[in-house]
This record gives structure tokens, C-alpha cells and sequence, in this order.
């Protein structure tokens, strides 16, 4: 508290808004800081500012009072001038102010919606006392006050100076009075005595007690600081900082009514022995810390997350196979692998509930019912269900958190949703893992090596919380559309469930069963206002969609439903019919052509099947062959693996020719040109091999390639085919672009037992071991004398 020294007399106006204080009263000349919590009180200071920014400052009797009265107030008060005022991001203001008098509240002439009040002002009388007593009292006062300084007593060097410099008695004891952080009752005595001398002499008796107080209390800190053990010591500070924060005016039963609160969610959520030891020591620094400091806010910020985690609290599942039978069938159609392996985890976990939950990993295009599995899952389970999406996430802290020493540091994305869903167990969907990608700011792929760990994630750290977490009970499920992208340590950790895309028949059962209810309701139609035939939705899905899920056809049923809305709107009563007449007249000519390509054969022109991220595919390999010098020629955006199976296909191909009787110089007069069209998409893998082999040794022979036949195979140099992946997408593709016969390597003869006999329908399959037994079957016309082809 500074005292400033008067330039010219101080006239005060009649009238002025009156700030009721708590517990603190201050003198004349003082400058003061105050915190506005109360909205009267901020009204009254918002008029003061408007006005001469002069307040009156009055304290109240009794500072327990939440919403004093009139009444309430001493009448003795002082007026003041606002210095500064600052409002905070909490909703609080605080405002920096000067005593300028002692005054006299007549009578509150407003009480809405601020205090308001007439006041008379009252200057210090002269000193009628004999002055040589006044002048020794004086220089009594100021010695105390250096010796209690001497003490320990924390009072500014500046107010020691203008202190030793006062000659006026009264401004003396106004100075030294609102140093020594009197209880209010005794301030506001010394404030309404007028006389200087007698009131210097109450503040000189203030400093007598003072003096004896530190005296004292340094003998006992003295005898006792080496007997006092680390409990009681802690204690004494404690007690101290509540007697200085009772002192300063801050409200102590408030902060200690939110450590308490702290400690009790702590016990309920039962935090772990190490997390318990780390609230501790954040409460004792709370304590200890500001209430407006920076450092507080990032501690109770701390506090919260800490004690706001689920440690403990997990839901119950229902183990019920039968109940979870029936919710996944009632939302997926098919899927039965997948619903197997939940079913036996369930059954695991009946017989032995202190199981680890599986980290799940399904794999396929998008629009297969991945995300929405998860869900069904949890509903079976009656869990929570969690998602966070990784596409794209680069930042190792949006999984391990940021450390508190970070401006706006907050947990990773695993602890905030274990936050947000208030269980310790919920089902935790990790969506499009194989999108993650790597910068400077760390590997995400690497964090969650831990995360997915069963062995390992029982004691997960996150930087910003600094105590383990047990996360074993949680249930990850993740999702990716390809399995190439993934660290194969991460991929160690996770049950790959393959969910291949749907057959036509498969998608006209989940639209009827899901999407056409679905999107007939969001639309606020009925039953009696669309109806869709079997036919016609298989005319969508032929003609308007081409990919292995059901979300594009979501969105063309939905158009259709936006269509009959604005016919239901308008005020039409014939319900639309969706046939296959009506399907061009509502989504407009077909988008699709599967044997657009396909409509002769063609030398060079081979037909593959490719596997990608959005399903199965026919992939043409075109081979054109110019007068050169024996290079090779490769576009279509192919990557590296393929651009190897091309150059082992040609090696081939060169063998190929010399076994045969045929002129090797062909190879060293012509420049052979490989192309994959659709160059705009990018193309990789090694089982396009026998397709460029058979397209190459076409242009050799001038033999067209059969286009009512697609293949799929790696090639060695030997010519031997080895087996490939994604078999079931790539029949879907050839299926649904009228090929008549699939040729398949030959270790792949497991894989189509699983392939279902609906989807093998007129398709021939051709099991295959080597690439004369696909010349034998591909090429129109006879390749070697003496024999006919199939």
C-alpha cells in the first residue's frame, strides 16, 4: 500500500456510488487494489467511471454477509478515485484505487441496481494537543515501525521512507495503520477517530502489539524449529498462509472448499497409489500459490483432468451371446466372421472376466459397415462407444499429450476420450490407422505401439498427466482400408478381421433392410410415398454406383427420397415408384459402363483384376511394340513393385521366346510400350504379373487376348504364378463386368472355398500353375504347332 502526497485541497461531490468492501478498510491517501466480484458493486463502479471516477468506499459490519443491506454498512467510510480498472477472462474486475478523504454516508439515496448515497466530508481537525507530546509519539510510531520491520514484518522500503519523511501526525497513522493488516473492526476505529493525536496514539498501540506478537512468535519459530517434524511444520505454514490470506481480504474457505472438493473425487474415482501422490503434491502447491496466478490456473486445469479420469469406474457388460447375436444381425447384414469373433470373446469373457479385451483391427474398402460395427459392438456389449479419427494425424502428442510445460498443454486424444465418457472400459474405435502419417513432430504410429499393447498398455504415461494409466480393460477396435501403409511392429499387435466388399444381392438386402428406411425417414416421408422394387434397386447399383461398399448407393437413394420429397411437398398424391424404367428419370442416364472396354478382342489388351482401397477392379494392361532398341516403357502411374513384376514379366516373355524357336532380335529391335489406363489413379502390386506377361507375348505372336477372360497372379522368372490377396473383391469385379472366366493361381484354391457359391455363379474358375497354362487358355488362337486351344 503506497501513500501519495495531496497536491490541492480535495473537494468531494455530494453524491457519489458507494463500493461495500469485505473485510478491508482503506484510509486516505493509500492506494489499494480491490477485486468486484459482486454485480452491485460492479454497476457502482461502472458509474463511477462513467462520472468523476470517485466512489465511496464504506466496509461492511459483518463480512460473512453475502447480500448486505443498508444497514449493514459502517456509516464511516472513504471516498476514493479509481486509478485502473481490469476485467478478467473469469468474469471478475479488478480496479487499482486512491483514498482521497474521510467521509460520512447521510443516507443511501439509491439501492438499484447499485449503492448510491449522500455523503459529507470530513477533514482532519488541527491538533489543539501540546506538540512536543504529539512530535514524541511520532517519532515513537516511527521506530516501531523499524523495528517490527527488523522482526520479519513484510512492510515496503518506499513506505518506510515516506514514513520517516511525515511530519502531519494524522497521515502518519493513516500510513502506518493500513501497513500493519489490521482485523477490519480495528481499522475502522482508527478510521473514525478524527483527533491526529488520538489517533496516532491507537496506531501506536497497534505497533506495541505487533512488536510483542513478532517477538514472540520469532523465541517459538526459534526453540521450536528443530523439534518440529515435517507434519507440523507443514501445518504452522498452513495456518500462517490462512492468517495472511485472511489479512489480504481473499477468500481462504473458498479454496479450501475446492482442495477438499478435490480429495473427494479423488477418493471416489479410487486413483492409483502414484496419482494420489501427484494430487497431493498439486494441492500442496495450490496452497501455497496465488489465487489469480498464472501458475494456479495451470494447476487447477492439472486437478481437473487428474481427478476427472475414470480410473475406477467401469460399466457392466452384458454377457448375453443370445442378446448380442441379435443386435449385430439386427444392424449388419452378413459379416459373419466378424460377428464369430465377437460372439467368442463374449464367451471368454463369461468364463474368465479378468480376460484383456482383443485389439481388433478390421480391414476393408470404405462404405462396408466399419465404424458402424463398432457401434453395434458396444450396443451388444452395453459399453460406451468411443471414435477418434487418425487420418492425417502426424503429432505423436495428439496421442501421448503435450507436457504441462507447453503453453495450452491438454492429454492426448486417448485420455480425453476415456474423460469424455466417463468409463474405464468403453468400446475405443481407433478409425483409419493406416492414414497416420510422420513428421519432425514424431511418429503417432510409434505411441500407439504402447496404446495397443495388451502386455504394455496397463501402465500407458501420458506427458501431460505423468502418472500411469491403466488401459487394459478398454476395448480398441481399429479400422484401415489397407493393411500396406502399417508398421508391421504395429500391425504385430492387432487380430486382422478382413471385411470384403458386398455382392450385388448383398447390397439390394442391406438397402431394404437399412438404407431405404433409413433415408426415407430422414426425409419425413412414408411408406406410402416411395417404395422401391428389387429391381430397381439393383439397376442403381448396377448403372450408378461402382464401389465395394454401400455409401455411394446411400447417396443415390437419398437423391431419390429428395426427389419424392419435393413431390410430396408440392402437394402431389401419386406415391413414387422406383422400377427400373423410373430409376434413368430420376438420377439421369447411367454413369457406369462395366464392358465399356471389353467389346472385341485385341492384341496387346489383356484383362487383370486388381485389388484396391475402394474394392476389387479390372485393370487393362495395354503392350504396344515400335521399332526401337529393346527398352522399356512403363506408364499409368505404376509403382515400384509393379514396375518389378513388368520387368520379370518381359524377362519371362524373353525366355519364353528363345524356348519356343522364335527370333530373339525382336527383343533388340523394338521398344516394347506397357500401359495401365486410368493414369490418373495409382497402381501397385505384384499380382498384375501373368496379365502383362500374357499381353506381351500377344503382341510376340499377333495372337489377340480372349476378352471375356481376366487374370490375377504373380509371375516369377521361371513363369511359376504364386497366390495372391483380396480374391473375393476381385471376383466381385470381374462378376459384376460380365467376365466369363476368372484365372486363378493355384495355392489361391483355398481361399475360393470361402468365396460363397452365389458369388461364383457363372463364373468359370481356372486354377493355374504356370504361364503356358494361361497362353493356353487366354490367347484365341493356337500358340504352339500342333495343338488347339480350349
Amino acid at each position: 500500500m503506497n501513500d501519495l502526497q495531496p497536491t490541492e485541497p480535495i473537494r468531494l461531490p455530494d453524491v457519489l456510488p458507494v463500493l461495500g468492501l469485505k473485510d478491508v478498510v482503506i484510509f486516505p491517501y493509500i492506494i489499494f487494489p480491490l477485486s468486484i466480484r459482486r454485480e452491485k458493486s460492479a454497476q457502482a463502479v461502472d458509474r463511477a467511471l462513467a462520472d468523476n471516477r470517485m466512489i465511496m468506499l464504506v466496509t461492511q459490519r459483518d463480512g460473512d454477509q453475502a447480500e448486505p443491506g443498508e444497514a449493514d454498512f459502517h456509516t464511516f467510510g472513504t471516498a476514493a478515485l479509481i486509478m485502473r480498472m481490469l476485467k478478467l477472462p473469469d468474469g471478475r474486475v479488478r480496479i487499482l484505487v486512491q483514498g482521497l478523504a474521510r467521509a460520512r454516508v447521510e443516507h443511501f439515496s439509491r439501492t438499484e441496481p447499485f449503492l448510491q448515497a449522500r455523503i459529507h466530508q470530513i477533514d482532519d481537525p488541527a491538533d489543539s494537543g501540546p506538540l512536543l507530546e504529539v512530535e514524541a509519539l511520532a517519532r515513537s510510531v516511527k521506530e516501531s515501525l523499524d523495528r517490527i520491520v527488523g522482526l520479519g514484518k513484510n512492510i515496503s522500503p518506499e513506505v518506510q521512507v515516506i514514513a520517516a519523511n511525515l511530519d502531519n501526525p494524522g497521515r502518519l497513522a493513516d500510513l502506518v495503520a493500513s501497513n500493519l493488516e489490521l482485523r477490519a473492526p480495528e481499522a475502522q476505529a482508527i478510521l473514525e477517530t478524527l483527533p491526529p493525536a488520538e489517533r496516532l496514539a491507537k496506531v501506536h498501540e497497534a505497533l506495541t502489539r505487533e512488536e510483542e506478537l513478532l517477538s514472540m512468535q520469532q523465541r517459538i519459530s526459534s526453540q521450536a524449529r528443530d523439534e518440529m517434524d515435517r507434519s507440523q511444520r507443514e501445518y504452522f505454514l498452513r495456518q500462517q498462509l490462512k492468517s495472511i490470506r485472511e489479512e489480504l481480504g481473499e477468500d481462504g474457505d473458498d479454496l479450501s472448499a475446492e482442495i477438499a472438493a478435490f480429495r473427494q473425487k479423488a477418493r471416489e474415482r479410487c486413483l492409483s497409489d502414484e496419482a494420489n501422490e501427484e494430487l497431493e503434491r498439486q494441492l500442496r502447491r495450490l496452497e501455497r500459490g496465488h489465487p489469480d496466478s498464472a501458475e494456479t490456473m495451470l494447476t487447477r486445469t492439472y486437478l481437473d483432468w487428474l481427478t476427472g479420469l475414470p480410473w475406477s469406474n467401469a460399466s457392466e457388460d452384458r454377457l448375453d451371446i443370445e442378446h448380442a447375436r441379435e443386435i449385430l444381425d439386427r444392424d449388419h447384414f452378413d459379416l459373419e466372421k466378424v460377428k464369430e469373433r465377437i460372439l467368442e470373446y463374449l464367451a471368454v469373457r463369461k468364463l474368465n472376466p479378468a480376460t484383456k479385451g482383443p485389439i481388433l483391427c478390421f480391414v476393408g474398402p470404405p462404405g462396408v459397415g466399419k465404424t458402424s460395427l463398432g457401434r453395434s459392438i458396444a450396443g451388444a456389449l452395453e459399453r460406451q462407444f468411443l471414435r477418434i479419427s487418425l487420418g492425417g494425424v502426424r503429432d505423436e502428442a495428439e496421442i501421448r499429450g503435450h507436457r504441462r510445460t507447453y503453453v495450452g498443454a491438454l492429454p492426448g486424444r486417448i485420455l480425453q476420450g476415456l474423460h469424455q465418457a466417463g468409463t474405464s472400459n468403453p468400446i475405443f474405435m481407433l478409425d483409419e490407422i493406416d492414414k497416420i502419417g510422420a513428421d519432425y513432430r514424431g511418429d503417432p504410429s510409434s505411441a500407439l505401439l504402447e496404446v495397443l499393447d495388451p502386455e504394455q498398455n496397463s501402465t500407458f504415461r501420458d506427458h501431460y498427466l505423468s502418472v500411469d494409466y491403466d488401459l487394459s480393460s478398454v476395448m480398441f477396435i481399429t479400422t484401415a482400408n489397407l493393411l500396406q501403409p502399417i508398421q508391421p511392429a504395429f500391425l504385430d499387435r492387432m487380430e486382422i478381421i478382413r471385411i470384403p466388399g458386398y455382392t450385388t444381392e448383398e447390397k439390394i438386402h442391406i438397402a431394404r433392410r437399412h438404407l431405404i428406411p433409413k433415408q426415407v425417414s430422414s426425409h419425413g416421408l412414408r411408406p406410402k410415398h416411395i417404395s422401391f422394387t428389387p429391381a430397381g434397386v439393383r439397376r442403381v447399383i448396377q448403372d450408378h454406383t461402382k464401389e465395394a461398399g454401400v455409401r455411394g448407393l446411400e447417396r443415390e437413394i437419398a437423391k431419390i427420397c429428395r426427389k419424392s420429397a419435393v413431390r410430396v411437398a408440392a402437394g402431389e398424391s401419386k406415391p413414387t415408384r422406383v422400377t427400373i424404367s423410373a430409376v434413368e428419370a430420376l438420377l439421369g442416364p447411367a454413369r457406369h459402363f462395366s464392358e465399356e472396354l471389353l467389346n472385341r478382342d485385341r492384341t496387346g489388351v489383356a484383362t487383370g483384376l486388381a485389388w484396391t482401397a475402394v474394392g476389387g477392379d479390372l485393370l487393362f494392361i495395354e503392350v504396344v511394340a515400335v521399332p526401337g532398341k529393346g527398352r522399356l516403357k512403363l506408364t499409368g502411374q505404376l509403382g515400384e513393385v509393379m514396375k518389378e513384376s513388368a520387368q520379370a514379366a518381359l524377362t519371362h516373355a524373353r525366355s519364353w521366346c528363345a524356348a519356343q524357336g522364335l527370333p530373339g532380335e525382336f527383343f533388340t529391335r523394338h521398344d516394347l510400350h506397357i500401359h495401365a489406363p486410368a493414369g490418373s489413379v495409382p497402381k501397385d502390386g505384384a499380382s498384375a504379373g501373368i496379365t502383362i506377361a500374357t499381353a506381351i507375348i500377344s503382341v510376340l505372336t499377333d495372337i489377340p487376348v480372349n476378352r471375356r477372360l481376366a487374370m490375377t497372379g504373380e509371375i516369377t522368372l521361371r513363369g511359376d504364378i504364386l497366390p495372391i490377396g483380396g480374391l473375393k473383391e476381385k471376383v466381385l469385379a470381374a462378376k459384376g463386368a460380365g467376365i466369363r472366366t476368372v484365372l486363378l493361381p493355384k495355392l489361391n484354391q483355398r481361399d475360393l472355398g470361402e468365396i460363397a457359391d452365389e458369388l461364383k455363379a457363372g463364373v468359370e474358375f481356372r486354377l493355374v500353375e504356370h504361364l503356358d497354362e494361361v497362353l493356353d487358355l487366354a490367347l484365341t488362337r493356337d500358340w504352339r504347332p500342333g495343338r488347339t486351344t480350349d
